[in-house]
């Protein structure tokens, strides 16, 4: 059975909120985002958000707003995309650039990590770094399953997931979840 380093969360869809984004303040978790996050806490797997907020660079909110809001839901640590899709840059969801940093920071090994999202390109950018994949069918997941056939047709999703629930569930069925240390 494999062990899981960490798991990696996208915000938007998957924890809360629904397919477009929702600022700090109007934010909202799922009613079993909490309990979900916990349950990970407890058995002390590093939990991390990683998330594409291009309302950043157009002055929306800030890269603290969402840092405050996301490590007081419990994340250990979090990585964000301030970034447009436009401007080029490597961060930016379906690249693996958020990855690649907490991989770097947190000394893990990526092949053991779990990316758990509502999004093509977080499908995309997990494949890419050889994460375990998870899609889930809140947000904007039903959508990405149904008009996204050639960004996804190439990837292997490890589990389609009703929700966050559903997918915390599978993977504590099929995966060794306990401390690294």
């Amino acid at each position: 059975m494999k062990n899981i380093e960490a798991v990696f969360l996208d915000r938007d869809g998957t924890i809360g909120g629904g397919s477009t984004i929702h600022y700090p303040g109007e934010f909202e978790l799922f009613p079993y985002t909490s309990l979900e996050i916990n349950r990970l806490k407890k058995d002390q797997i590093p939990l991390f958000s990683f998330t594409n907020q291009p309302g950043i660079s157009k002055g929306l909110a800030t890269i603290k707003d969402f840092q405050q809001e996301l490590t007081g839901f419990g994340f250990d640590d979090v990585y964000i995309c301030p970034h447009t899709p436009y401007e080029g840059c490597t961060c930016r969801k379906p690249d693996i650039g958020m990855l690649s940093k907490a991989q770097k920071t947190h000394n893990l090994n990526l092949e053991n990590c779990v990316v758990i999202g509502d999004r093509w390109t977080d499908m995309l950018a997990a494949s890419k770094a050889g994460c375990l994949k998870t899609l889930v069918k809140t947000g904007a997941g039903e959508t990405s399953l149904n008009d996204h056939h050639d960004e996804l047709n190439n990837i292997y999703i490890d589990y389609t997931a009703s929700d966050l629930k559903d997918a915390i569930s599978w993977l504590y069925s099929k995966y060794y979840l306990t401390d690294r240390a």
